[in-house]
């Protein structure tokens, strides 16, 4: 899907990428350079503890920035998604064919930039949403991952 450098994103995840960069510019990076000043105001920057760690900060700040900026320039937004063939953006029911008590499990397959698996959202880079992609409710699929492979029946796709 996309060149590799497109970051797939839901809107709610667009809006919190836009408002961790607007916080960075608008209030991080301006506190960060008082905090610059002041450790500077305090002498020798050889032995200066507060100014290393604002330089430091400094430097995390603007690379957040530049990656953010950059990945909003490559974003792909997740918009209505057909229910018929899983694909990024569904939410995903399986459950595993060699499990004896079959439990149902869901799952959202994001962006990676929004995966989180406490939160039943992965990524669709992860080997279940590969494996899941372009299969239909009712198909049994192999998901290769680290641990060996196994097979999912796909119950439901919303």
């Amino acid at each position: 899907m996309g060149n590799k450098n497109t970051v797939y994103l839901t809107e709610e995840g667009l809006e919190d990428l836009k408002k961790e960069l607007d916080n960075l510019i608008n209030v991080r990076r301006p506190e960060n350079i008082i905090a610059i000043k002041e450790a500077r105001a305090l002498g020798d920057l050889s032995e200066n503890a507060e100014y290393d760690a604002a330089r430091n900060e400094q430097a995390q700040i603007e690379g957040r920035i530049k990656q953010l900026e950059k990945m909003l320039e490559n974003v792909s937004i997740i918009t209505e998604v057909s229910k018929d063939k899983v694909s990024i953006g569904n939410t995903v029911s399986i459950k595993y064919v060699d499990d004896d008590d079959d439990e149902v499990e869901e799952y959202k397959i994001v962006g990676s930039q929004e995966a989180d698996p406490f939160e039943s959202r992965i990524s669709n880079e992860s080997p279940i949403a590969k494996a899941l992609f372009d299969h239909k409710v009712g198909d049994i699929v192999t998901v290769d991952s680290p641990n060996g492979s196994y097979e999912v029946e796909i119950v439901s796709i919303k």
